[in-house]
């Protein structure tokens, strides 16, 4: 059952599953986005016609389950973008989600309704996926942490897969503290120990990505971890290129694994899709054999490039987001062109399978606004530790620094 008074974060706000009695998750808290299989559910993934034409599921996802074995209680399923391929946190069949710190304004997407159950103080966390930037936009936007694990540390077994070579199962929380305790549950067997960042590098061209009140609200949180970790050292991510070629890439080994998935089953079943995500659909269906395999190539590239800055321990801080949240009902021209902003600093994870944390610790003109770090594979813990020698509890949208 829908409920619009709570933030309309929610597809189902009566399911309810309650935890194991023991585990270090016990009276917590946590919500669904609605790609994960629950036991007598479906998921819809955001559109009807897909939920009408798939099972209700007969075991949960594995991460769900390991959540519930962990003693954490489900309340609730949460809404997402269509397919989980937005950016933007609006859902043409099931309604936007109310941004609870930044009213008027979007929550992002795609895992829009789980931020707004977390941000609304509904739940204590929540679970999304991160396909392109949709645990970070959100948490950054809806003023909450946000993880986007490295790629296959946590199971996407029992999940709608997008694009698989990009998906990835995150969380969000108000508390680090807690999001390091789900990070204890979640994440496969540890890849590297936590330790501190050996750099901290501060990437000049995704900083210009932001605006100037974006840059100036996070420089107190650059400066605390400079304190905490010495001082951060200026470099270009793209050296032999642009983020602007970066994003290119993303979107077109992403699109072709979207069509992929997506393909057969649209081209059958003729379904009802929003606009917007119907036209990127069908330019997803357009790209050529010969694009997605220069695509291929470029990311493979790009992937050399990210391990050869993180391998030896370093933390790269960067903005999490182009600035706050956009104003909910924005035409599509305008939302086209913020997305393409957004992705080429949250498409950057994705292609190389890193992890990234969104932290937020500034407001501009009353909005949440986000910084973020990003390591090596396998560092999601050392991040994780980082946030909370850093940061205290988000309480309205921002988190006090330590």
């Amino acid at each position: 059952m829908r409920a619009a008074g709570r933030f309309n974060a929610f597809t189902d706000e009566d399911l309810s599953l309650n935890g194991a009695e023991s585990g270090p998750l016990v009276g917590t808290t946590f919500a669904v986005k609605d790609l994960y299989d629950i036991v007598g559910t479906v998921a819809a993934c955001g559109n009807p016609d897909w939920g009408r034409t798939h099972s209700v599921a007969t075991e949960h996802a594995q991460a769900v389950s390991t959540l519930l074995a962990a003693g954490a209680s489900v309340r609730g399923k949460t809404i997402t973008d269509e397919f989980a391929f937005s950016i933007i946190g609006e859902n043409h069949h099931f309604g936007t989600p109310i941004n609870p710190n930044a009213p008027g304004h979007v929550c992002g997407g795609s895992s829009s309704g789980s931020a707004a159950a977390v941000a609304g103080g509904l739940v204590d966390f929540a679970l999304g996926t991160d396909t392109g930037g949709s645990v970070r936009i959100p948490a950054s936007f809806c003023g909450i942490f946000g993880l986007r694990p490295s790629h296959g540390r946590v199971s996407l077994k029992g999940v709608f897969p997008l694009a698989a070579t990009f998906d990835t199962a995150g969380w969000f929380a108000r508390d680090p503290a807690l999001m390091q305790t789900i990070g204890r549950v979640l994440l496969h067997e540890p890849v590297l120990q936590p330790k501190r960042p050996t750099r901290l590098l501060y990437p000049v061209d995704a900083w210009q990505e932001v605006s100037t009140d974006t840059a100036l609200a996070l420089d107190p949180a650059v400066a605390r971890l400079e304190a905490l970790y010495g001082p951060v050292e200026r470099m270009t991510l793209a050296q032999d290129s642009s983020l602007a070629d970066w994003f290119e890439t993303f979107r077109i080994a992403q699109g072709a694994e979207i069509w992929q998935t997506l393909g057969p089953w649209i081209e059958e079943t003729q379904p009802s899709i929003g606009p917007g995500i119907r036209e990127r659909l069908e330019w997803c269906k357009s790209l050529t054999k010969a694009a997605q395999q220069e695509a291929l190539t470029q990311r493979a590239e790009i992937t050399d490039r990210l391990k050869q800055v993180t391998q030896d321990g370093s933390v790269l801080v960067l903005p999490a987001a182009p600035g706050p949240a956009l104003e909910a009902g924005r035409s599509a021209v305008a939302s086209n062109e913020i997305r393409a902003q957004i992705i080429r600093l949250s498409g950057i994870a994705p292609l190389t399978g890193l992890p990234q944390l969104s932290l937020p610790v500034g407001r501009v003109a009353g909005l949440p606004v986000a910084l973020s770090l990003m390591g090596a594979y396998g560092a999601d813990e050392a991040l994780l530790e980082m946030a909370g020698t850093l940061c205290g509890t988000a309480v309205d949208g921002v988190a006090s620094l330590r």
